[in-house]
């Protein structure tokens, strides 16, 4: 398995309660542009519509040899999921609070799959507390050295 891209912020802005992996339709210059590491997943998150899952915001660079036929960086692409799992996440998505945000980009098999993660936004006290508990186990690791 090979990560192509990572969404560090993910656990820090949100508390992770699911994790779903998912298929993506792409086409064959985004391919391309993912095998050379030219894609964002900071700053997308997916939204159910009419039954399926899409993703927005996503960014996938535009490839260089790509020729008129070459794809929009931004455009909204379809997840690849089951029915049973599309409904499972429906009702939770409908929820307040809930959001679909991806983890991870990464080839399988020789397909690209997206970790999704079903998640609901950390408040600021959360955050803090994190940031605490990460400062005090550097102090107890260098302590340790």
């Amino acid at each position: 398995m090979e990560i192509i891209a990572k969404n560090r912020k993910a656990y820090f802005e949100y508390e992770i309660l699911e994790k779903i992996e998912a298929g993506i339709v792409l086409t064959g210059t985004e391919v391309k542009s993912i095998r050379n590491r030219d894609v964002s997943i900071n700053e997308s998150f997916a939204l159910l519509d009419n039954g399926e899952i899409y993703m927005y915001e996503m960014h996938i660079g535009q490839y260089k040899q790509g020729n008129r036929q070459n794809h929009d960086p931004k455009r909204v692409r379809k997840l690849l999921l089951h029915k049973k799992e599309i409904s499972k996440i429906a009702g939770k998505i409908k929820q307040k609070g809930y959001t679909m945000i991806p983890l991870s980009l990464y080839f399988k098999e020789g397909l690209v799959k997206i970790e999704l993660a079903l998640a609901r936004g950390k408040a600021k006290v959360d955050k803090r507390e994190d940031l605490k508990k990460r400062a005090i186990e550097r102090e107890i690791q260098r302590a340790m050295r």
